[in-house]
């Protein structure tokens, strides 16, 4: 891949502040060099793309779930490189992609797919869903199903993967002439009730298919359709195929059959691709079990209402404790009301220990709830108080509080493993 001079020089010190971010104990050094790359090169996703195949996959949630099963089932015909990590942002696509010229499978914030999909002509996009999720910081879902659309009018050649149970999605694909529509059974509607085709209402009838009631706007027929534990491909007499992944839960299954799709874009058939998903036994600390003074705990990420919906799904049954962890910040969203838009109702039964910067919100939430909450602030404090009450436990937590009980999680088990080794020295 020939690059211009000024690329070459922009990736080349993107790379060394990156360097010496991991030097200095910084991070992994993916946004700061990336951001050093763009300041230098403003076009360098374009550059660095040449003419590899790309893989983009987007959505409110799923999205590093759905990268990881992409990669996976993509790497099994042709050398990728992907960023697994949740690095999103464009600064996190273009460090990805000066790391490797091989094809490239690239989660990308939902607020930024439009600019990334310009800027790299993708092989196919995969559309995930859209619900509430930090509206503060990136606003209403409609306007992403907007920008979307619009974006997607320049990209014919472009292979769409698209969830055509959620209406906004359906509304941002439905006039691009190359869709591969995947019916996921999608549960989560709360966000989807007013159509964004007239604004007249969304009504969904037994089986899952929706229509407006003002217009023809309604749910595309199907090419892939996901029954429990099972896709019907539609396009192939409607063969069927067991869904067998590693990850817990509808929406993992719904996430690999979307992924699925997309590496049918490069030869690799439902069979081979799910195949290769079911290799995949974790992802960036999801669904970890972490051993916390004897207990195991298990990790889960939920972001938003819909997040927590699904969450709820994979939850081992009361009276298993829990902890519940909710941060505001700038990753998280300032705004926490939307605390009261989940049914923790369903945590009734258990003992739930409340934690995080916002916890005393959680607290009072739960308490309407009916549930029995403690608050204890301190990550490594809560953890270490549910390890007394049981030998397993869950712990569910929003993004930044999440890798606060990672952190957390890490220091114990170092701290546990010191306190056990023998004292080498000799006697006084």
């Amino acid at each position: 891949m020939a690059l211009d001079l000024r690329t070459k020089l922009a990736v080349a010190a993107g790379k060394g502040t990156a360097a010496l971010s991991r030097r200095l104990g910084r991070g992994g050094g993916s946004a700061v060099g990336g951001k050093v790359t763009l300041a230098l090169a403003r076009l360098a996703i374009s550059s660095l793309v040449g003419d590899r195949r790309v893989a983009l996959i987007s959505g409110t949630n799923g999205k590093t779930t759905t990268t990881s099963f992409v990669a996976a089932g993509w790497a099994t015909a042709a050398p990728i490189v992907a960023n697994i990590t949740g690095a999103n942002l464009p600064t996190g696509v273009v460090s990805v992609l000066a790391s490797s010229s091989a094809d490239a499978v690239l989660e990308v914030d939902e607020g930024h797919l439009s600019r990334v999909m310009a800027e790299t002509s993708p092989t196919v996009v995969v559309l995930l869903n859209l619900s509430r999720d930090q509206l503060d910081r990136v606003g209403e879902v409609s306007r992403h199903a907007g920008r979307w659309r619009d974006a997607l009018t320049t990209l014919p050649a472009t292979v769409v993967i698209a969830n055509s149970d959620d209406p906004l999605i359906a509304w941002a694909a439905m006039n691009h002439t190359n869709v591969v529509w995947v019916a996921t059974g999608q549960k989560w509607r709360a966000d989807a009730t007013s159509c964004p085709s007239c604004a007249g209402s969304i009504s969904w009838d037994t089986t899952g298919a929706w229509s407006c009631d003002s217009c023809v706007f309604t749910r595309p027929k199907p090419h892939l359709t996901l029954l429990g534990d099972t896709v019907i491909d539609h396009r192939a007499a409607d063969s069927m195929h067991v869904v067998d992944i590693g990850l817990p839960g509808w929406a993992n299954r719904a996430n690999a059959v979307m992924a699925a799709a997309a590496c049918g874009c490069v030869g690799v058939s439902v069979v081979d691709a799910l195949a290769a998903m079911s290799t995949v036994g974790g992802v960036a600390g999801r669904y970890e079990t972490v051993t916390i003074r004897g207990s195991q705990a298990r990790l889960l990420l939920a972001k938003n209402p819909a997040g927590w919906h699904e969450l709820f799904e994979v939850l081992r049954p009361a009276p298993m404790p829990v902890i519940v962890g909710i941060n505001s910040r700038i990753v998280d969203g300032r705004d926490p009301s939307w605390l009261w838009d989940v049914p923790f109702e369903r945590l009734r039964g258990r003992r739930v220990i409340a934690t995080g910067e916002r916890g005393r919100d959680l607290v009072v939430r739960l308490r309407y709830a009916d549930v029995d909450a403690e608050f204890i602030e301190n990550a490594t404090a809560a953890l270490e108080a549910v390890a007394h009450l049981s030998t397993e436990f869950e712990v569910a937590a929003n993004y930044s509080n999440f890798q606060q009980m990672r952190i957390a999680a890490t220091s114990i088990r170092r701290s546990s493993t010191r306190s056990r080794r023998p004292n080498s020295g000799g006697e006084s």
